[in-house]
């Protein structure tokens, strides 16, 4: 690797690492920039999702203090994000390169729309129950069942994973956002470490890169989880949205109209 990659993939992990810590959407940065250096679309999903869970390390040290008040929600959804992030990643190691390409521009999009409309997905999910109200039965089943779905796509591609998780932690009546982001650093990293392990065994991991990446990944998860609110979150999401649009619409391009 050129000196020029080895500062692009500790800038795109430390990018990722303090965006993931904050609000999620961080493989949107290190998933082209791993495509931008030659990286071919599985490999490079792979070794983004490798990276960025070694990196969850600092973010999960951050969020510690919250850990004992979730525990109770982390029994009930983490078999769910297991097993849906090995169902997922065994999909993706079934899966062709050249097939993979071409569905690139539309998990790009989606992850992005995702990314974009967190807020409304926030809104949503929280209105329909007051501070403090115990959700129904009801209310958790539906809550796992998503939890399980989110993690089959987290699993195959993890775009956008923590986005759809904090709609879920609202939807069943969670409202501390320091809480529901320690679920979702949680959750995430351990169905993300599910399918990093499938992936290494199976041969698609650019370990060199991966290390890179996920070096960059520490830092910025560290730094993002302990000063969230100093961060120009406003701007940050937008940065990301026109990238991750701008993304799709390179790479719809190039395997579709080029």
């Amino acid at each position: 690797m050129l000196p020029i990659e080895i500062i692009g993939l500790l800038a795109a992990g430390a990018a990722a690492g303090a965006v993931n810590a904050v609000a999620g959407g961080g493989t949107l940065i290190t998933f082209p920039t791993l495509l931008f250096f030659g990286v071919p679309s599985v490999v490079a999903n792979a070794t983004s999702t490798i990276a960025l869970v070694f990196g969850t390390t600092g973010s999960v040290f951050g969020y510690r203090h919250h850990i004992k008040a979730v525990a109770p929600w982390l029994r009930r959804l983490l078999p769910v994000s297991l097993l849906g992030g090995g169902i997922g990643s065994a999909l993706l190691t079934h899966t062709s390169d050249r097939t993979f390409s071409k569905l690139v521009p539309f998990l790009i999009l989606f992850a992005t729309v995702l990314f974009l409309a967190q807020g409304i997905f926030r809104r949503f999910a929280g209105a329909h129950l007051d501070e403090g109200q115990t959700p129904t039965r009801r209310r958790i089943a539906i809550a796992i069942f998503f939890q399980f779905l989110v993690a089959i796509y987290g699993g195959y591609f993890g775009a956008g994973i923590g986005i759809l998780m904090l709609a879920s932690l609202g939807f069943i009546g969670l409202h501390n956002i320091h809480e529901m982001n320690t679920l979702k650093t949680i959750l995430g990293s351990l169905l993300n470490l599910v399918a990093a392990a499938w992936f290494a065994c199976a041969g698609l991991v650019d370990a060199p890169r991966a290390g890179i990446l996920a070096a960059g990944a520490l830092a910025g998860y560290y730094l993002g989880s302990h000063f969230s609110q100093r961060l120009p979150q406003p701007r940050i999401r937008q940065g990301i949205t026109l990238i991750g649009f701008l993304l799709s619409a390179v790479t719809f391009y190039r395997e579709f109209l080029r």
